[in-house]
């Protein structure tokens, strides 16, 4: 499930791509002119920004603009996609230049704007599996590079978590983005690949064979509850927490 931020001018082009946004499990917000879209991306960090050009003060470039040096500050870096009435190459290019990741011409259909969200949508996690580092959490320390998961007790002691390498995959990916809620199609594309056509249950075996693995007794006596690290969202799929 992502964030998403549509920034446009006309009210039934905005609830349209609502519509669809929403009909794809994500999270939708709305801004009617520039100043509102750029003060609700400072505030919502959206993983997607669907950018009219033609906007009442501020136009898109403009605010694609400003957004990229956002980043800078060290803001979430979005992707942008560039909503246009404009097909002329020469307008395509200049939206591209100014930072934005996807140009669609109007009028679309709800359709084609769903699937330019997947494509989007599969880079960032593509990026995010390939990106290697450690992952520290209050109990456990992930080293992507030599693949290995540490529990990390309160008397400062450690204990390797055994896991096999799909599982490690899902635990890398969860764990990247805490708190954050992923679906189980998008789970099943970065961990398994897009090309899988096997059953879509295989995420929650692997869900709660995770769990089991990572359940243990703290060194006080305390036993962590089985959904300490992995929650469920009901309807939805699942997010990391510690």
């Amino acid at each position: 499930m992502a964030v998403i931020l549509v920034i446009e001018d006309e009210i039934n082009v905005a609830a349209m791509i609502r519509v669809c946004v929403e009909s794809e499990g994500h999270i939708c917000h709305v801004a009617h002119n520039g100043n509102e879209g750029l003060d609700k991306f400072c505030k919502l960090q959206p993983d997607i920004i669907i950018l009219d050009l033609m906007l009442p003060g501020i136009n898109g470039l403009d605010i694609c603009a400003h957004i990229r040096q956002f980043i800078k500050s060290k803001q979430k870096d979005p992707y942008i996609m560039m909503l246009t009435g404009k097909v002329e190459e020469s307008d395509r290019i200049i939206g591209f230049s100014t930072g934005a990741d996807d140009y669609m011409p109007k009028p679309f259909s709800p359709v084609e704007l769903a699937v330019r969200l997947r494509v989007l949508l599969r880079r960032e996690l593509r990026q995010q599996a390939n990106s290697e580092g450690m992952i520290e959490t209050r109990h456990l320390l992930i080293d992507q590079e030599r693949r290995i998961v540490h529990f990390k007790y309160t008397n400062h002691t450690t204990e390797i978590v055994k896991l096999t390498t799909l599982e490690f995959n899902l635990l890398v990916v969860l764990a990247k983005r805490p708190g954050r809620v992923w679906s189980r199609s998008q789970l099943l594309d970065i961990v398994w690949g897009i090309d899988y056509e096997g059953d879509f249950r295989i995420v929650d075996s692997y869900i709660k064979r995770l769990r089991q693995k990572l359940y243990r007794t703290d060194a006080t006596g305390e036993k962590l509850d089985k959904t300490q690290f992995i929650c469920t969202a009901p309807g939805i799929g699942y997010s990391f927490t510690d």
